[in-house]
């Protein structure tokens, strides 16, 4: 088999019911369909047995989370090509094409993901991925069409290839070897973040990421953890701080860590003071505490990846700070970003 669609659900019986019906008929004939399922509970297993009888299911013992669930199923799967595709993504026609052909004509392509739009206004990227990820020099995440919160109204304004420094757990494709050859998902990040650094590991290993925009789909985004929910807070700092370690070169790793604790408490601060977040407040404080104490399970790993690594120059990387640029400076698109950097080269 070329290519395998994998849907890791948990309790996602709405969604699946939503969208399944548009992916199976934009994807049977250059796909096989399969979902994963993390021991869910209300009636999804039920809905593919009787409604979706076509779709291949793989079931697993309990709710493994976003990277072990992925890293179980797909060891079940042969294919040339994985497609990890969150439950809440709608498909649009003719969008399985472009990214087989792109992958079949790069070899030095890894991964690359479509243009990620808003399901509810499909005028607009969506978080979670939009146009292609990138991050800053203290491992800030943003993306071609959102940085922080603004996010972009789609206007053909990044309807074109370019590498990434990651592509959207939430609808990415990757070629299974350099998935397994990378190691897959981190199982001990549970949620979040678990995506940048499998990519940050290809990027290591020489291998290329992309976004192709000429496959575009539409994400519901925040379907398992809402935005505000102080456990995703959570996840996302211990998870960050946790990739800053394993793979940041020897040369930066203490001063980019030690910038990181004045700007995350900064963070916590302005959450407590400025929103009042009380919950968001006590989660990044234990994320940071959490991150001390389990740290030295990482050390291996480290140690592993900077010795496998073909190089550390990866322009995707951008070396600036996105929290000075975007509240000092007032940059708040992926386009200013740029123009700014190639302005302080000149």
């Amino acid at each position: 088999m070329k290519t395998a669609v994998v849907i890791l659900n948990f309790n996602g019986e709405a969604m699946l019911r939503k969208y399944m019906p548009t992916l199976l008929e934009y994807t049977r004939d250059e796909a096989e369909v399969i979902v994963a399922d993390n021991a869910s509970t209300d009636g999804s297993l039920e809905y593919l047995a009787k409604e979706q009888a076509e779709v291949k299911l793989i079931r697993l013992d309990k709710n493994y989370g976003f990277a072990e669930g992925y890293n179980r199923a797909l060891q079940q799967v042969r294919a040339d090509y994985f497609v990890l595709l969150n439950s809440d993504v709608e498909v649009s026609h003719h969008w399985l094409t472009p990214l087989v052909e792109f992958m079949d004509n790069h070899p030095e392509a890894a991964a690359c993901q479509p243009k990620l739009l808003s399901e509810a206004d499909k005028d607009a990227f969506e978080y979670a991925g939009a146009a292609g990820g990138f991050i800053d020099r203290y491992g800030y995440p943003f993306c071609r069409g959102r940085v922080f919160d603004s996010v972009e109204n789609d206007e053909g304004q990044y309807d074109y290839q370019m590498p990434l420094f990651w592509a959207t757990g939430a609808a990415m494709m990757i070629r299974s070897k350099d998935y397994w050859t990378a190691g897959g998902l981190d199982p001990r990040f549970f949620a979040h973040c678990e995506e940048i650094d499998l990519c940050w590991r290809l990027r290591l290993l020489g291998r290329q990421i992309y976004c192709i925009p000429d496959s575009q789909v539409y994400h519901v985004g925040g379907g398992t953890l809402p935005k505000n929910n102080p456990r995703k807070t959570y996840l996302n700092f211990r998870n960050n701080l946790t990739m800053l370690y394993k793979n940041l070169p020897d040369n930066e790793l203490k001063k980019v860590m030690r910038i990181r604790w004045f700007l995350d408490y900064i963070a916590a601060w302005q959450t407590l003071l400025l929103k009042g977040n009380v919950a968001d407040f006590k989660a990044i404080y234990k994320a940071r505490k959490d991150f001390k104490k389990w740290r030295s399970r990482f050390d291996s790993d480290r140690k592993r990846i900077q010795t496998a690594a073909a190089t550390h120059d990866i322009k995707e990387r951008k070396q600036i700070s996105i929290v000075w640029l975007y509240y000092a400076k007032g940059l708040k698109t992926f386009a200013q970003i740029e123009e700014y950097i190639a302005k302080k080269k000149n």
